[in-house]
C-alpha cells in the first residue's frame, strides 16, 4: 500500500463519520456561493503565489511547533494572490476550522487543500470558507472530475486540478480543468524531482492555468518558473521558517 493509498483509506473513514453526523441535504441547505474569484487571481500578470498552511508534513513530521495560522495569514495577506490551506488532520495536522480562520483574517482567495474523494468535501469545504478545491487527477477518472468540477463551479468556486505525469495531465484537460498543477512530490512516495516540473508545465495548453507544487524553497526555483508558469504553491519553506514574511521576501514576494 502506497502512501497515498494510505491516506485516502483514512480519508473515506473520517468522511463516514463527518456524513453521519451532518447529513448531506443539511449541508446543502447550509451551503453559499463563493464570493472570491481564485481563479481571476491566478490569472493576472505575473507569476503568482499561492502560500500555504500546513501545520505537518508526512515526511517531515511537524514543520513550525505551536504554528498560529493568524500570523501566517496576516504575513500572506498583500503577498499571495490565494492561500492552500490544509484541512487534513492524520497526516497534515490539519483542519476544517483552520479555512474559517483565514477567512476571518485575509482577503484571499482559500483553497482548500485535502484528498476528496466524495462530492460532499466540496461542500463541506465551501461551508467553511473556501473559494477552491484540490482535486487529484490520480483519485479520479476524466467523467468524475468532470462531475466533480461542474459541483464546484456551481458554487461559483473553482478547482486546482493536481496531475503528477502526462497521463493526469491529459485526464485533467479531458475533463475540463481551468487550472492544472504539477506536483513535483509524487504523494504514493514522497518523493520530490523539481527537475520533471518544467517539462510536464509546459505540456499544459495556455488555455488552462499552469501551477508548480512543491520542491520550491530558493529565489531561483522560483526565477526558473517565470513564463512557464501561471502560480506556484509554496508551503514547507514558509512553514519551516522562524518569520514567514522574511522567507516570502527572500523567495521575491
Amino acid at each position: 500500500m502506497t502512501v497515498l493509498d494510505r491516506i485516502v483509506e483514512r480519508a473515506r473513514g473520517d468522511l463516514a463519520g463527518r456524513m453521519e453526523r451532518l447529513p448531506l441535504a443539511e449541508l446543502e441547505r447550509r451551503v453559499r456561493p463563493s464570493d472570491r474569484d481564485f481563479h481571476r487571481e491566478l490569472a493576472a500578470p505575473g507569476l503568482r503565489l499561492i502560500a500555504e498552511f500546513k501545520p505537518r508534513s508526512p515526511s517531515r513530521g511537524e514543520l513550525q511547533v505551536g504554528a498560529d495560522p493568524r500570523r501566517y495569514a496576516r504575513a500572506y495577506e498583500g503577498r499571495a494572490a490565494a492561500i492552500s490551506v490544509l484541512t487534513e488532520g492524520p497526516h497534515f495536522g490539519g483542519h476544517h476550522g483552520l479555512l474559517e480562520v483565514f477567512r476571518e483574517e485575509s482577503s484571499r482567495p482559500l483553497l482548500c487543500k485535502d484528498f476528496l474523494v466524495h462530492p460532499y468535501q466540496i461542500l463541506e469545504a465551501r461551508c467553511h470558507g473556501a473559494d477552491a478545491v484540490l482535486l487529484l487527477a490520480s483519485l479520479h477518472e476524466a467523467p468524475a472530475l468532470r462531475e466533480l468540477l461542474a459541483l464546484a463551479r456551481g458554487l461559483r468556486m473553482e478547482a486546482l486540478v493536481e496531475a503528477h505525469d502526462a497521463r493526469e495531465i491529459d485526464r485533467a484537460l479531458e475533463a475540463g480543468a481551468r487550472v492544472v498543477g504539477v506536483n513535483a512530490r509524487d504523494l504514493r512516495t514522497l518523493r520530490i524531482d523539481p527537475e520533471a516540473t518544467l517539462p510536464l508545465l509546459e505540456r499544459i495548453p495556455r488555455s488552462a492555468l499552469r501551477v508548480a507544487e512543491s520542491g520550491v524553497s530558493r529565489r531561483e526555483q522560483v526565477e526558473a518558473l517565470r513564463g512557464v508558469a501561471d502560480a506556484v504553491l509554496i508551503g514547507s519553506a514558509l512553514m519551516e521558517a522562524s518569520a514567514p514574511e522574511q522567507a516570502l521576501e527572500r523567495l521575491g514576494w
